[in-house]
Order: structure tokens, then C-alpha cells, then sequence
């Protein structure tokens, strides 16, 4: 059988249980259950960065909003980082990495098994690794950390470089960084424009995608396109909370005679997605749908700069 049509035979197989998941979530941190649930279509490498978003100085003291208070042990001091290496990843000299925000109120392992991120990479048929960094802890709170710092990303790539080497996940070690996609659902939009703008890493991250997540810090991701012709991609929602800022900055742009492309998410295909490098997409999905019901995630890296396994 292609690979292509295994990858879609796993994928559906695992469809039905990733969206019981999303009524039936997994025990917290549940990693193993995670891996072996994936470990058909590739490795699931779980470790601790140092440079990870958390802990950080702006929330040694936790915080409180609408006054409830998320302290900084439970919510502000998980150092994971997960990487997933595809079962068809070919390791060349330079490595391309997708990395995904997750939005309020979540984690890593609730991110992975709710949105169904690794099957759409993996049908994606891109060679590429994806990474999941885990911001706010279960809390309402869009700031990203180390990763907000003045060379934070920089610093954070460099040690996911050393952490693949040591974990003996690929064949070989003699690699170094290649391109970089940005990916944020909900308020993962804030560390992805804090990146934008002072990462640290303009020649290497060539993209951002935003799914319902335009809230605010329109300024950054603007003039990171036009200084980097970086690819922004941007699909909203007509209750998530973002349709005012996006449909605002299409308006500026349509004034001020810049090209881009607006379309409806269902009259949509991947070629589309092509037409220029601002691409907005109204979708009358949910703010939690927008990435997986209708494989959203994998359309966006289909058209993506990766490269094909």
C-alpha cells in the first residue's frame, strides 16, 4: 500500500477516539498513553527544557485574574516540551520544525489528544518535526514566558537541536536548524508575535499560522510579514473573539493596496492557500474546531514551505 494511503488508514482509525477525547479527556500528563496511542505513525520524545517558556520572573508569584489566583507551582513552573518525529522522517543536514501554541486552559497532553495535530502531520506527508511547548498550565493567560524575551526562541531552538542529538531519536546528530513554521490556536497568539518580533530567528522562521487567534498584537505579525515576506495564515471564527481584529486589518490592508487573499474556509482548497502569502479564512467551524474538523492543521502543511518525505 502507498504510504500516503497508510497514513489515511491509521488517521481514520484514529479519528473516532481523538474526538471521544475531547469529552473524555486522559488523565493528566498521561504520556504513555499518548505515545502508545501514536506510536503507529512515529515517536513521541517528551523532555524538560531549561529554556522552555516556564518558570519565568513575571510569574514567580503566580497571578491573579477576575480574582481567582493560578499559582506558580501549579501553573507556571512545567518545563515540557514535546517533540513528535514522524515514522517517514528523513534527517538531512538541516532540520524544519513546526512549532504549536496551545490556547487558555490547557497542556501539552490535552493539546495533542484533543486536536489531533499528529495525524494531520503525519498525513500531512511533510518532513518535518512537529513541537509542543507547554505555556500557561491549564490557565487563562496568553504570555509566553522565556519565549517573549529578547533571543528567548533563538536560545529555545538551540537546545531542542541538543535534545534531539542526545535523545538518540535519529539516526544521525550532524544537523542544524532549518525552517521554522509558527502555529497558535486561541491565545497562543501571543508568544508567536512576541517571537516575531524579537526571537531572535528571522531567517529561519518562515511562517505563522493563526487559528482563531487574532486577538491582538496585529502591529508584530504585520511588519514581521513585510520585513521577512513571511506566509501568514489566519482562519476565524464568527464567535471566537477574533473576527473584529482580523476583518480590521484586511480592511487596512485592502486601503492601504496590499494583496492578499480572503476566502470562506468550506469553498476552500489547499490551492487556494497559494494564492498569496496573507491568507485569511472565515470559517463557521467553533473556536475549538477550527484545527482538526476539517483538517485544517494538515491543509496548512500541505501547502506549507516543507519539504515532501
Amino acid at each position: 500500500m502507498h504510504k500516503l494511503a497508510q497514513r489515511k488508514t491509521i488517521f481514520q482509525s484514529l479519528l473516532l477516539g481523538t474526538l471521544l477525547a475531547i469529552t473524555m479527556p486522559c488523565a493528566a500528563d498521561d504520556f504513555s498513553t499518548i505515545e502508545s496511542k501514536f506510536a503507529p505513525l512515529g515517536k513521541l520524545v517528551v523532555t524538560q527544557f531549561v529554556s522552555a517558556p516556564f518558570p519565568h520572573p513575571a510569574r514567580a508569584e503566580g497571578r491573579t485574574r477576575n480574582g481567582e489566583f493560578f499559582s506558580a507551582a501549579e501553573h507556571y513552573s512545567d518545563g515540557t516540551v514535546a517533540f513528535f518525529i514522524p515514522k517517514q522522517f528523513r534527517v538531512t543536514d538541516k532540520i524544519d520544525f513546526v512549532v504549536h501554541f496551545h490556547g487558555w486552559g490547557n497542556t501539552v497532553a490535552g493539546t495533542l489528544q484533543q486536536y489531533n495535530l499528529v495525524p494531520q502531520f503525519c498525513d500531512s506527508g511533510k518532513n518535518a518535526i512537529l513541537m509542543v511547548p507547554e505555556g500557561p498550565r491549564n490557565a487563562p493567560d496568553s504570555f509566553g514566558g522565556k519565549l517573549e524575551d529578547t533571543n528567548g526562541f533563538r536560545v529555545f531552538m538551540a537546545e531542542a537541536l541538543e535534545k534531539l542529538r542526545a535523545s538518540g531519536a535519529l539516526a544521525q546528530t550532524n544537523f542544524t536548524l532549518g525552517n521554522v513554521i509558527l502555529s497558535g490556536h486561541s491565545g497562543g497568539y501571543h508568544v508567536i508575535a512576541g517571537i516575531l518580533d524579537r526571537g531572535g530567528l528571522p531567517e529561519n522562521v518562515r511562517e505563522a499560522w493563526l487559528f482563531d487567534a487574532l486577538y491582538g498584537n496585529t502591529e508584530n505579525f504585520v511588519a514581521w510579514q513585510k520585513q521577512q515576506s513571511g506566509r501568514l495564515l489566519s482562519i476565524y471564527t464568527e464567535r471566537g473573539g477574533t473576527k473584529s481584529e482580523t476583518e480590521k486589518l484586511i480592511a487596512d490592508y485592502r486601503t492601504n493596496g496590499v494583496s492578499f487573499t480572503a476566502l470562506e474556509e468550506t469553498n476552500s482548497f489547499p490551492a487556494d492557500l497559494k494564492k498569496s502569502k496573507l491568507v485569511f479564512m472565515h470559517t463557521d467551524l467553533s473556536h475549538n474546531e477550527v484545527i482538526f474538523r476539517r483538517d485544517e492543521f494538515r491543509k496548512f502543511l500541505q501547502t506549507s514551505c516543507l519539504q515532501n518525505q
